[in-house]
């Protein structure tokens, strides 16, 4: 290719310069050669500057992300959540770690081979952290009160313990290593793997929470940041599903055999799409069906519908017709000879019994058109939270079935003896008048798939937040501030909680509009950030720090589990799958979730993780914020 090149350039100029003395022939004879001269030498200069095509079409490429930043971040967003989609034994990067990569190695090479430093203003990075932080509020908000408030004591403690541990490992491990600031609040950021403490790290660097000490520029500082994270990131990310999958094999204990002993207590287990998934919203396979009878069975002549759902509690009466007209239910009206009545229930009790129970079926139209649904359901009442399935007995209620149980977002193990908590979602099948009975009842709404914006909430909530945020409170002459991505995230939880406690209002916000907004709003900001601290990256990494992060790093992210699992099985005296989940739930890792299901063969490990889950992902981000004040 080189010499091909080569060529052109020399064989270009003779042949552009015959061209043009050929056209020139038309001119006056005495312009002919000054012309064809003239034609010469500028096209000679032209190829003799001209550099070669592939290093004008690489320095051009990347010239045009510098000038245009916006194609920047969508390039990191396309091939960073390409790469992180790839598994090696069921590691992977993840969009997130995946967009940092390729953000911090494309503004690397700009630096180095072409000179172009790339500055993306910080107000976009700002704003998509705000919005990633007002999602994540959203998610952890029922959760995040009721599991201070109830029964889930030694879940709360395991999870404050595995992020104080962690705090105090790399905020101290830092220190003690002599590391310059920024590096502690990156350990912190990469060891927990929660990218957004990077966040709240660098908004107390730019709101000047943090002054950086003489000698160090802002940059050095986020640089020192990136640099942490990505080191302690990859190792903990690869260690903690390790840890997490055999930490009852460490501790003599059988997974899969505690996971049926668990699964006695919780009930059993299934797999189905997530609320506001595609596919959630489907009906499957039922015992149940609706069967329209007129009324001969002497029995029930004379007696009212609440009576006889009274006594019949497992084949309630969901229509009546009398003379072809559908009579109201509300008005608890009395059975009469001729009546056509519809129920939903066990199909072979029906079977079994047609004919002598209620009397012989009917095909009336009216009384058989009842609309069959499958919602989800989200759970609003604290005389609700607590009870188990069996103690609700939706079944009751229109023969409405729960299809699946879901906290947090993660799908519970399904059984009589599975206890509802406030902020879980049930997804029950039934006759729509049923299922609002059912709703009404569970103190929440239907959740459907909606188009409705939310705009009007985001942006307020999220004002408000940011508003308390830069709230500043002077103690001591120390000016202290909550900081706007912790205001934000307290909007969402806020604003979570409120919904889920008056459905009037909207109930819970559509986890695919939420989930949206989570991660485009984290990625775009890791986007942003790669692109303005790459080039420094290098230099943060100089001597041995690469080793003591290293180090800190793997430290800070398994030590704390490790002891946070032992005193769930000793001192709170836990089932090991159970304390497993609380204690990955404490370390925000979904894949070490993903890791001890696989292990253990069941589902039970999810019902403490939310719990945790919740709650540190709070702290986890406060005590970024600090880690960098006290840098």
């Amino acid at each position: 290719m080189a010499e091909a090149g080569a060529f052109l350039r020399k064989m270009a100029p003779r042949g552009a310069s015959a061209l043009l003395a050929g056209l020139a022939m038309s001119a006056p004879a005495m312009a002919r050669e000054s012309l064809a001269t003239d034609a010469e030498r500028v096209v000679g200069q032209i190829f003799e500057r001209a550099e070669p095509v592939t290093e004008a079409g690489a320095h051009g490429f990347f010239q045009l992300l510098g000038n245009q930043p916006i194609a920047f971040i969508l390039l990191a967003l396309t091939v960073g959540t390409f790469i992180g989609r790839f598994r090696f034994k069921g590691i992977s990067l993840g969009s997130t770690a995946g967009t940092l990569l390729v953000g911090v190695v494309l503004s690397m090479i700009a630096e180095a081979a072409f000179g172009i430093t790339y500055s993306v203003p910080g107000i976009l990075s700002s704003f998509m952290l705000l919005l990633f932080m007002y999602a994540l509020g959203l998610k952890v908000g029922p959760q995040f009160f009721s599991g201070l408030r109830r029964g889930g004591l030694a879940f709360v403690g395991i999870g404050v313990m595995v992020w104080s541990l962690n705090w105090v490992i790399c905020y101290f491990g830092a220190a003690m290593a002599g590391l310059a600031p920024g590096y502690a609040t990156g350990l912190i950021s990469g060891s927990y793997t929660i990218t957004a403490i990077l966040g709240v790290g660098q908004s107390a660097l730019d709101s000047g929470a943090f002054t950086p000490p003489d000698g160090i520029s802002a940059a050095e500082v986020g640089a020192n940041m990136a640099a942490a994270y990505a080191i302690s990131y990859v190792l903990s990310s690869v260690g903690i599903i390790l840890l997490i999958r055999y930490l009852p094999r460490l501790f003599g204990r059988d997974a899969t055999v505690d996971a049926k002993q668990a699964e006695a207590e919780y009930s059993g287990g299934s797999t189905d799409p997530v609320p506001g998934a595609p596919g959630a919203l489907v009906m499957n396979f039922s015992p149940y069906d609706l069967r329209a009878f007129t009324v001969t069975h002497e029995s029930l002549l004379g007696r009212s519908v609440a009576e006889l759902a009274a006594d019949f509690p497992e084949a309630p009466i969901l229509r009546l017709v009398r003379d072809g007209v559908i009579i109201n239910l509300e008005d608890n009206p009395t059975i009469a000879p001729g009546d056509i009545v519809t129920v939903r229930a066990n199909v072979h009790d029906l079977i079994l019994e047609d004919g002598e129970l209620i009397g012989p079926e009917s095909d009336e139209p009216l009384a058989r058109n009842i609309p069959m649904e499958v919602a989800d359901i989200h759970i609003g009442s604290h005389a609700i939270s607590g009870k188990t399935l069996a103690e609700l007995d939706t079944q009751a209620h229109g023969g409405v079935e729960v299809q699946a149980h879901f906290r947090a977002g993660n799908e519970l193990p399904l059984g009589p003896n599975s206890d509802v908590r406030f902020g879980d979602v049930l997804r029950l099948t039934g006759p729509d008048a049923a299922l609002k009975a059912v709703a009404r009842q569970f103190g929440g709404r239907a959740i459907l798939p909606s188009f409705k914006s939310e705009v009007l909430y985001l942006a307020l909530a999220m004002l408000v937040g940011y508003l308390v945020g830069i709230a500043t409170v002077t103690i001591a002459g120390i000016p202290f501030a909550l900081g706007t991505s912790a205001g934000c995230i307290l909007a969402g939880v806020a604003v979570s909680y409120f919904r889920s406690r008056n459905p009037e209002f909207g109930g819970p916000v559509h986890e695919g509009a939420r989930s949206f907004l989570q991660d485009f709003g984290l990625n775009t900001f890791v986007a942003v950030l790669s692109a303005n601290v790459g080039p420094k990256v290098i230099s943060a990494l100089g001597g041995d720090t690469i080793l003591w992060l290293a180090l800190i790093g793997t430290a800070g992210a398994l030590i704390p589990p490790l002891i946070a699992f032992w005193v769930g099985i000793k001192v709170f005296g836990l089932n090991s799958v159970i304390s497993d989940g609380a204690t990955t739930g404490g370390r925000n890792s979904t894949p070490g979730l993903n890791a001890i299901i696989e292990e253990s063969g069941s589902s039970v490990a999810a019902v403490p993780y939310p719990v945790s889950y919740a709650l540190t992902t709070v702290l986890a981000l406060i005590g970024g914020y600090f880690s960098m004040i006290l840098s």
